[in-house]
């Protein structure tokens, strides 16, 4: 394992334990709202510091994007780590066992590390660039459909550009439609790496931030899937505007988001 992804997965591991323990004491969780449908807890500032901690211990001159802490900026530019620590806040919330830790390294520009972690089931995913993506150790790899007949999409609700809504809703119709089934399992770092790892066939969702989808898109694309934005570009990393698949499934996945795509969206 590249030493740089062997501190996110360190990171990664005690943030975790941070987090499992506040589910487990939901009583001492104190939440506040940043903005609409927005929310924070202490558990998420917490988990924060134990990944900053961590990674500033062996990397003291890199710069840090966090979601809570914003910019942490080190001596050294080059190198900076994209990080949310509680993906999945509402989930985790509510009870609903479903979120992860995502850290990204990116350097001059480029993603090169990668790690998105489940507490609860102590899934791990990983990845370095050009080499492959991992789950707990093994190989993983994106699902062989060729269009979207009985695949299984995944998707989140545009739940803060509410103003979008009658364009995503017309994309979710045309897809559904087409496929098996949905998802919206309300962690978006978690499905990329579950089109990584062949659970879901392809994911869209839109107005993501940096640290939503830094780590699971490179998972998913060393596992084979292509991620692009909603014209098929690769403008996602600034638009937020995220779709993944294999080739095939997403050729048929941006032709539906085509058909009703509004110029505001068209970026």
């Amino acid at each position: 394992m590249h030493p740089m992804l062997n501190i996110a997965v360190r990171a990664a591991r005690n943030a975790g334990q941070v987090i499992v323990k506040g589910f487990a004491n939901p009583d001492n969780v104190e939440t506040r709202q940043k903005g609409q449908s927005d929310f924070v807890t202490n558990v998420d500032l917490d988990a924060e510091n134990a990944v900053v901690n961590t990674i500033r211990k062996s990397y003291p001159e890199h710069s840090i994007i966090g979601e809570e802490c914003g910019e942490l900026a080190g001596s050294n530019p080059d190198y900076q780590w994209i990080i949310d620590p509680l993906d999945g806040t509402t989930n985790f919330m509510k009870g609903i066992p479903h979120f992860a830790v995502s850290i990204a390294l990116r350097v001059k520009g480029r993603t090169e590390q990668a790690v998105v972690y489940d507490p609860i089931r102590d899934e791990l995913f990983t990845a370095s660039r050009g080499a492959g993506a991992q789950l707990n150790g093994y190989r993983i790899r994106t699902g062989k459909a060729k269009d979207l007949s009985n695949t299984v999409l995944a998707t989140g609700f545009p739940f803060k550009q509410k103003h979008q809504a009658d364009a995503y809703l017309a994309m979710f119709k045309d897809m559904f439609i087409q496929c098996a089934d949905v998802r919206r399992a309300g962690a978006a770092s978690l499905d990329l790496a579950y089109v990584a790892a062949g659970r879901v066939d392809g994911y869209w969702e839109l107005g993501l931030k940096p640290w939503d989808f830094a780590a699971g898109s490179l998972i998913a694309r060393e596992a084979g899937a292509i991620v692009t934005d909603f014209i098929g570009g690769h403008n996602y990393e600034h638009s937020g505007n995220v779709v993944c698949a294999n080739p095939k499934v997403l050729k048929a996945m941006l032709s539906s988001i085509r058909e009703h795509l509004p110029e505001s969206l068209a970026k």
